[in-house]
């Protein structure tokens, strides 16, 4: 990898430190996770988590009471039961694929570019890395939040972390974001592929592709949030992309307040009386498979749809650090890198 341009000694007055930069960073973020299975663990990364205004958008004089004394005292137990499920011996799928797509990621833009990854919430933070880049030289970083459809929980808090980042530093890099690519052709088509590669080796065929986005409360959409339509839109163009009908569904929700529908596990429930028996299941919201996915939808999700009468269940990987997922956001990052490459 290329050394930090050093301006010579000539440049600069007497003893004037050594100034790093002329390289280009790329910063690839997501969401995070805990650091081991376990309550004490769990525990932490809800605590920061679950406190993010972004993320639960109820005043906190009111939330913080119900997240201390109740949630954190009831969740993290199974919380952290269900993370065992899927834990990796590198560590938490979240945390693995997204250094993994990091590291690739640097292979393929080479030299010309230091590649970097951070989670929003838990260790490796944002500011920690933004800081890591600019040491090294780079006072032109690319932001990339690792979601395909833009949301103030997710794109919104990654943005505001980094501000606040940037906040204490007396040299600011110029900071790019990059933009959701929930319907950029190169996404639409890796995901096309993933799916007709992952049915190719089922030994069923499928009556319907179902998608599970992760689910926000419905006050979230009439508040201006664009993630609904973002996430019907990535449905449809997947549908037209592989030629056969695909229905989009909403995971995950908590509480008692309405979300986004239909519902992952109603439809799953309920698809078996429709007379679809055999399904495959995939998350086009999430660049990387996580607890969400691999629990919460292969898992249990699964469970459900065969206890209800369903004869077939496949899950479809998300496209993680595959050759058709790198190949795409190769793609994705090289367009926003215009004009710095």
């Amino acid at each position: 990898m290329n050394a930090p341009l050093i301006l010579p000694p000539v440049a600069l007055p007497v003893a004037h430190p050594p100034v790093r930069a002329g390289r280009i960073g790329v910063l690839m973020v997501n969401l995070g996770s805990p650091d081991a299975p376990d309550v004490p663990a769990v525990k932490r990364f809800l605590r920061e988590f679950l406190s993010d205004s972004r993320v639960i958008e109820i005043p906190q004089i009111f939330w913080q009471p119900i997240l201390n004394l109740l949630i954190l005292n009831i969740r993290p137990r199974t919380t952290a039961a269900n993370y065992a499920k899927v834990w990796m011996d590198e560590g938490s799928p979240i945390t693995v694929y997204t250094r993994r797509q990091a590291e690739a990621m640097q292979v393929r833009l080479g030299d010309s570019v230091m590649v970097d990854w951070a989670m929003r919430y838990g260790t490796r933070t944002i500011a920690d890395r933004l800081a890591v880049l600019q040491k090294a030289g780079c006072d032109r970083i690319l932001l990339a939040p690792m979601y395909p459809q833009y949301s103030a929980a997710t794109n919104a808090t990654v943005v505001d972390d980094a501000a606040r980042a940037l906040m204490g530093m007396r040299w600011q890099p110029t900071l790019r974001t990059m933009a959701p690519y929930f319907d950029n052709p190169d996404h639409i088509a890796g995901l096309a592929q993933s799916v007709r590669e992952g049915v190719a080796k089922l030994d069923f065929e499928p009556d319907l592709i179902v998608t599970s986005f992760h689910g926000m409360p419905l006050r979230t959409l009439e508040a201006g949030d664009p993630y609904h339509c973002q996430c019907l839109k990535t449905g449809r163009l997947l549908q037209e992309a592989l030629g056969r009908p695909v229905k989009v569904t909403f995971q995950s929700r908590f509480g008692r307040a309405e979300w986004l529908k239909p519902y992952t596990d109603d439809t799953l429930l309920n698809l078996p009386k429709e007379g679809v028996e055999k399904i495959a299941v995939v998350c086009p919201g999430f660049a990387a498979d996580c607890l969400e996915t691999l629990e919460e939808v292969a898992m249990e999700g699964r469970d459900e749809f065969i206890e209800a009468g369903g004869s077939h269940f496949a899950y479809i990987p998300c496209l993680n650090d595959s050759d058709t997922g790198m190949a795409m956001l190769e793609a994705v990052v090289r367009r926003e890198l215009a004009g710095w490459l």
